[in-house]
Parts: structure tokens; sequence; C-alpha cells
């Protein structure tokens, strides 16, 4: 008797697995694939829906959700008045707010299949409050989602010299990596100088770098060239993660293909982040309006590894978001021009496999003998998640059902 079967699925994607099948669970584990004989004390019917690993959320900040239009909205939708209302809205943070705002959004996230989490954290607060409470979150959510803890100097390093003594507390405390932004330092020299801190932390404590990197709109902003150079001399490397990189829309096409051979050859990974991005930069912009996407599409075919995210979910810097992978996902098919079917199907895997990479997760997939986490979605295939952007129908971590969302019905009440 398994503990639970999940009928009449197909694997996303699977090579080995063509048609429907049954997934059979034991212990946490997946102990069978294909046309089970057994029972199960609880059996599902996947109705052919598809089965993947879960979607994994490579960058957002946990501390900042839903707190748009506090203390005010941000009218002119840039970073700079999204900033300026930050900072007042975090004096008014408590750990107890921290805590239900965050809590909330991750049971968001876990109804839309998000098993896998890295979050971003403010520690320019000297009391550290809002870390303190993301990590007692991640204690007690442990049992079915993964949470990851970057600390973010949002003041900068070199702008605000005491953060890199909270960048190491913040270690000390548990964090899991830390973050500088070098476009937002007072100087091109003081930026580099913010990189080469939080290398020397990283090879101290040997921890994660997840950098918010030429988040601008502005082609001289070229800090991932440092980044890339940083990771292969310290060997850091694949522990070595850069999001937004914006400005790679405003590079020469020369001086982009040098710096697209050095991240290739760096091993670090691109985040990109097409919803907030695309409604945030080009701001400043006169006709033809740049939108600020990062060059994924690029960045993939040379080997990079790439994921979307969401950065922002109903904060001053971005109003808007559902916590669903997939309607990020979608927004990159457009602005990336990444609408051919491979390049669909790398969409999903944008948003899974790609962006499990980034974490470094050590167990992820679906395997005999591999953890029992999965979605179950409606639909055939990746073109069909990535233009339905479905509910999952199911979400299972850990051998254990999580949610359950049942399917919308619609009523006709006419022949016309």
């Amino acid at each position: 008797m398994l503990d639970s079967i999940f009928r009449h699925v197909r694997l996303l994607g699977s090579p080995t697995y063509q048609g429907p099948v049954d997934v059979g669970i034991k212990d946490g584990k997946i102990v069978e694939i294909g046309e089970i004989t057994a029972l199960g004390e609880r059996e599902i019917d996947g109705s052919g829906h598809v089965l993947l690993p879960p979607f994994v959320e490579s960058h957002i900040h946990l501390d900042t959700v839903l707190t748009a239009g506090e203390p005010a909205w941000n009218e002119s939708g840039t970073l700079f008045e999204g900033i300026g209302l930050w900072q007042k809205r975090k004096l008014l943070l408590t750990y107890e707010d921290v805590t239900a705002r965050a809590e909330k959004l991750l049971r968001m996230q876990i109804a839309a299949g998000i098993l896998h989490v890295r979050t971003m954290v403010d520690i320019s607060d000297p009391n550290l409050t809002a870390l303190r409470a993301i990590l007692a979150l991640r204690e007690r959510v442990k049992p079915y989602l993964n949470l990851q803890v970057i600390a973010f100097p949002q003041d900068g390093i070199r702008a605000c010299p005491d953060n890199e003594q909270r960048l190491e507390l913040a270690l000390e405390l548990g964090a899991d990596g830390i973050s500088a932004v070098p476009h937002l330092e007072p100087t091109r020299s003081e930026g580099e100088a913010s990189l080469d801190s939080i290398f020397r932390l990283a090879e101290k404590h040997g921890c994660f770098i997840h950098v918010f990197c030429d988040e601008m709109d502005d082609p001289h902003s070229t800090f991932l060239e440092n980044v890339a150079h940083l990771a292969i001399r310290t060997g850091l490397r694949e522990r070595v993660t850069a999001a937004h990189v914006n400005a790679t829309a405003y590079y020469g096409e020369a001086y982009f293909q040098k710096v697209l051979g050095l991240v290739a050859r760096a091993g670090i990974h691109i985040v990109c982040c097409p919803l907030i991005n695309s409604a945030m930069q080009g701001r400043f912009d006169s006709y033809p309006r740049g939108r600020g996407i990062a060059r994924i599409k690029e960045m993939w075919q040379a080997g990079v590894n790439v994921s979307i995210a969401h950065d922002d979910i109903r904060t001053p810097f971005y109003p808007l978001g559902t916590g669903n992978m997939l309607q990020a996902a979608h927004m990159a098919a457009h602005l990336a021009h990444m609408t051919g079917r491979e390049e669909i199907d790398e969409l999903v895997r944008m948003v899974t496999m790609r962006a499990a990479r980034t974490l470094q997760l050590k167990e992820y997939g679906i395997q005999v003998g591999g953890s029992a986490s999965f979605i179950i979605l409606p639909g055939d295939h990746e073109m069909d998640l990535i233009r339905t952007q479905p509910p999952c129908r199911y979400v299972v971590s850990g051998g254990e059902l999580i949610t359950e969302t049942k399917p919308a019905r619609t009523v006709w009440f006419t022949d016309n």
C-alpha cells in the first residue's frame, strides 16, 4: 500500500515517459512512475494534466511585499520614487508587521506552485528587524517550503559604511548570502569597492552572492563585467548571481558581446525580473522608449543560466503581481521575443530547472527515489502553460498534498 498515487498525469518534458502515467509516493519519496497496479491510501485522478517540479522564485523582497500605497502610491513609477517611499515605510517596520505580510505572500506563492524561494531582506536597519523576522519565518515554513535569505544593503555599502558590518552580522545570524547595489553607490569607484567587499566576505563565510546589478537605463552602468571577473578571480563562480542587469539592453553590440563571453566563462547566474522592470525602466526615455529588459535570449543562447523572477509584489516599487511565476514568464516571452516553441519551453525551465540551479538546489526534479515535491497544472505542454497561465490544480511538498485549487467553471445560459 502506497501513501498516495497521482494517476493519469503526464510528466512535462520527459523523454522517458510519454503519455499518461501514475506517480506513486511512499514516505515522502517518489517510489514508482508508470502504470501502478498497487493501491494508495489516497488516490487522485490527475485528469491527464501535466506534472512538473515546483516553481522556483529566485528573487523577491518578502520584507516589502503588500505595502503598495503605504505611505503613498508611486505615481511616477520610477525606482527613485519607490526608494523614497520605502525609506519612509520601513521606519514603521515591526517584527510582527514583516512576519504577517511575508507569511501571507508565501501562502499565495505556495498556492501558485512555488516551493523554493530566494528572498532579499534589507539590512540597513540597525536592529535588523526585517531580517530577524524572515529568518524566524524560514524555520517555520521549512517542513514544506525552502526559503533562502539574502542580506541586502538597500542604502549601499560605501554610501552606508555600517552596512558592511551588518552584512557580516546577518551571515552570523543565519543568512544564506549577501548582496550589493553597486550602481546606486555615489561613484563608479565606490561601486567597484562595494563589490570587492562582498566578495571578500563571501570567501570568508562560503556564502552565496546575489548582486543587484545595473538596474539602470544607462549604457555606462557596467558592473556586470566586474561581477563576472570577480567570480572567476575568487573561484566562487556558480555561487554568484547577478539580478536585473537591465543596462545590457542599452549596451553597444561590440561591448555586449565582450561582456556576454565573460559572463558565460564565469558560470554565474542571471536573474531577470520582467514584470517590474518593464514597468519601471524607460521612464526617463523619450521615444523610441526602451523597456529595460535584460538580454536574456542572447544570454541563454550563449549558455548562461538564466532564471525569471518577480522581484516585487504590491510594493512601492511595483503595485501589481499575483505570485504566479507563469505571469512573469509570459511577460518575458513578449519582451525578449521568445515565442518560438523551443523558446517557450525554455521559459518554463527558467522558472523551474534553471531557477533551481540558481539557488543551487541539491534535490530537485521528478525521478524515482527523489522527493515527492511537484505541481500539477491543466494543459498539454509548455505552450499551454505560458499562454493560459493556469492556476496549480495540486501542490505537493515532500509527499504531502499542500493545496488544491478547484477549476473555474463557466455556465452558459444561451445557445446563441
